[in-house]
């Protein structure tokens, strides 16, 4: 391996050690119901996060905070000599995909069918430090506050 391929392939792997993932496969919701709730804690920092969802009452924040609570755990076991009162971590990516769709008949008037499809969906969680922002005015002007 080349240097320049060996070095970036270590910053990759730093940036890696820093990130905690966690994933929750064919949750028995609709994947609008859980988005909604997703996006509440986009971004926000992870004791934060936790409360809202504690104090939610959507059915889908029970999930969300059993997972979330999942990719904190993870982190911790990726960063053993690191304490978690310490760092600053947020929610820095969480999506919602579509999961498998279980179909059913429903008996309609005249016989016909009407198709019911219960939907569920896929949560990935991304956990990693948080990035604080400069104020742009304070770059522009050389001064810091």
């Amino acid at each position: 391996m080349g240097s320049r391929k060996h070095i970036m392939a270590e910053q990759y792997k730093a940036e890696k050690k820093q990130k905690a993932i966690a994933i929750l496969n064919d949750c028995p919701t609709s994947p609008l119901k859980m988005r909604i709730v997703a996006d509440t804690i986009r971004g926000v920092e992870i004791n934060r996060a936790l409360g809202m969802l504690r104090f939610s009452k959507k059915a889908a924040s029970i999930k969300l905070e059993k997972l979330l609570r999942s990719a904190i755990a993870n982190w911790e076991q990726k960063n053993e000599g690191q304490r978690l009162e310490d760092n600053k971590l947020c929610v820095s990516e969480i999506f919602v995909n579509g999961g498998t769709m279980l179909k059913r008949i429903q008996a309609a008037p005249q016989g016909r069918a009407h198709r019911i499809r219960k939907r569920s969906n896929s949560v990935t969680i991304v956990v990693d430090k948080m990035v604080v922002k400069e104020d742009k005015k304070s770059k522009a002007d050389g001064t810091e506050s």
